[in-house]
């Protein structure tokens, strides 16, 4: 088919454009759109000028502040219950095990469901709990396994509640504001680290780790007030929920399509196994080695925290002068120097500063791996993204406590901190190699172009398997190009739900190519593409100009019947008699 020398020169145009991701989106006209570009992290705004982010914020910080006393009676109570180091390191263990395993259960919570509701269903029961938990401190009948299945239990309405907390900030804020309102809520809970730990030890020194408990239960009630008072937009759902199966295979498929969110949650599992032998083992430092009480168990712990609140003050500063790689880099060489000084200190002028270095470390990594993964996802996914992210961090926060606590029984303290400091030094050499995405600044908002298409036959959302096909007519000369944009265009379609995609070229006539994909149901196939973001254009509007064929490529929709006999399709289509 011919083609004007205009449209061949577009279509070379196309052909180099195709071989990057980050070209500039071309409209169905031709004319270049500007690029989508997200406030840097040196924007100007402040979350804290919406009331909403602001009230839920104090809100949050007081209940960390509680949290963090629970977690110092909890570990001191522990060092006063056993001498097994073990015992000490389950502590952290049973804080994170439930991030783990019922992370993307919350996951799919979060995006299928009001978030408010999921957090006030969170708090409720940690609050329940935790009364639970004061009530038997205060009767003394506590013993080890109990103190960890309490623990345990509280841990499983954080996990609850951490991905709709995280995916309800994109909701609250603007995006461009979402960089600043992470590091805010890691300010915030940074900040309590080192109030708490401090104030929680002079409570259990003076009145016993069941007051702390006490703190800790009053502390939930302020986050309900003000989750009751929140009153978000209602989200309209015109499509059912997808099913649990679907939905977790959804967040799964999107994250595993991905590279960059891969290395984004690989970084955090590896971080997180290693930087958490600190709080993990910090209690055995404190009495064994520091010789010290529940006082100074307190003061390192708030040196740990005042290490966070100063990254969190440093991590604007940081993020205008380095990529997101340089930030966790100095994060992770930050927390192995801190981990190498305790491992060789036996002094707590020494150890004071080494926590402050950790904490500051500790803020600096997870705050850029937490923002930068809630802002290369897409509203959809967020949640189970999110979920999965908090599954790979906490995860390792879980399984590292379990080692570092059995390296500590077998090889000693010092050899323990020694071979965390030895991880952490690897994992900043690692960014070398495999380096942190840069800051993403693609519109990962809904591209609404999607019109339903009218069904003739009536179908409900439940109807299927669906097989959708595309045709497109190609110039031989565009096949490099066109192939380039495919591929992008087969990433987009798994990512989004499709399955058994293929794309086939008719052998007699080679310009005549199909693309082909399936969904379970006719719901899905309206949820798919529903599902398409603005930075998705470029690839479908590029796809269209390098189409030959009159108008827009030709999209067939087909529902699959399931196969009848011959007796019976003469029966449904008879064939007439010549």
């Amino acid at each position: 088919m011919g083609t004007s020398l205009g449209t061949t020169q577009h279509a070379c145009d196309l052909r180099a454009a195709a071989t990057s991701s980050r070209t500039t989106p071309v409209s169905p006209s031709g004319r270049k759109k500007a690029p989508y570009v997200t406030a840097g992290p040196g924007s100007s705004s402040s979350p804290f000028r919406v009331r909403t982010f602001r009230s839920l914020w104090i809100a949050s910080v007081m209940s960390h502040f509680g949290t963090q006393v629970q977690m110092v009676g909890a570990a001191w109570l522990m060092v006063s219950l056993t001498s097994s180091e073990g015992m000490v390191a389950l502590v952290q263990a049973a804080v994170w095990l439930p991030q783990t395993v019922f992370s993307l259960f919350a996951g799919v919570v979060a995006d299928n469901f009001d978030r408010r509701k999921v957090m006030l269903t969170a708090q409720c029961t940690m609050f329940a709990v935790s009364v639970a938990l004061t009530v038997l401190a205060f009767a003394g009948v506590l013993s080890p396994w109990s103190l960890l299945g309490f623990t345990f239990l509280i841990g499983c309405g954080g996990a609850l509640n951490a991905p709709s907390w995280q995916a309800s900030v994109g909701d609250i804020v603007p995006r461009d504001d979402i960089p600043q309102a992470v590091t805010l809520n890691a300010m915030g809970y940074n900040g309590m680290r080192s109030l708490g730990p401090a104030l929680g030890g002079l409570i259990v020194a003076t009145a016993g780790a069941a007051w702390a408990f006490a703190v800790n239960a009053a502390s939930f009630i302020g986050i309900i007030f003000a989750l009751k008072a929140w009153n978000p937009p209602a989200t309209e759902r015109p499509l059912p929920r997808e099913s649990f199966a679907g939905a977790i295979s959804g967040g799964l498929r999107y994250t595993s399509m991905s590279p960059d969110l891969q290395r984004l949650i690989f970084r955090a599992l590896l971080f997180g196994s290693s930087a958490i032998v600190t709080p993990a083992l910090l209690p055995v430092l404190v009495r064994d080695t520091l010789e010290g009480t529940a006082n100074t168990f307190g003061l390192m712990l708030a040196f740990f925290g005042a290490g966070a609140v100063v990254a969190a003050a440093i991590n604007r500063p940081l993020r205008r002068r380095f990529e997101n790689e340089g930030v966790a880099r100095l994060g992770f060489i930050g927390s192995a120097i801190g981990t190498l000084t305790l491992a060789l200190s036996a002094s707590p002028w020494i150890c004071a500063p080494a926590l402050l270095l950790s904490g500051c470390g500790w803020v600096l990594v997870l705050s850029i791996l937490n923002s930068s993964t809630q802002l290369f996802s897409p509203r959809w996914v967020v949640g189970r993204v999110m979920s999965i992210y908090q599954a790979g961090a906490f995860g390792g926060m879980a399984l590292g406590s379990l080692l570092w606590g059995w390296a500590a029984e077998t090889a000693g303290l010092t050899a323990t901190f020694l071979a965390a400091a030895l991880v952490l030094a690897l994992g900043a050499l690692i960014g070398l190699w495999k380096p942190l995405p840069s800051v993403s600044t693609a519109n990962l908002e809904p591209l609404n172009r999607f019109r339903t298409p009218e069904a003739k036959l009536g179908l409900t959302y439940k109807a299927g398997p669906i097989m959708v096909v595309v045709e497109y007519l190609i110039d031989t000369g565009d096949t490099e190009a066109f192939l380039q944009l495919m591929a992008r265009r087969r990433r987009i379609r798994i990512r989004d739900g499709a399955k058994q995609w293929v794309l086939l070229r008719d052998i007699e006539r080679p310009e005549q190519w199909s693309e082909s994909y399936h969904v379970a149901t006719w719901g899905d196939y309206i949820r798919h593409n529903q599902r398409r973001t603005a930075a998705d254009a470029e690839v479908f509007d590029n796809l269209r100009l390098l189409h030959r064929g009159p108008g827009t490529p030709v999209v067939r929709r087909l529902i699959e019947r399931q196969w009848v006999s011959s007796k019976e399709a003469d029966t449904a289509y008879p064939v007439r008699s010549s």
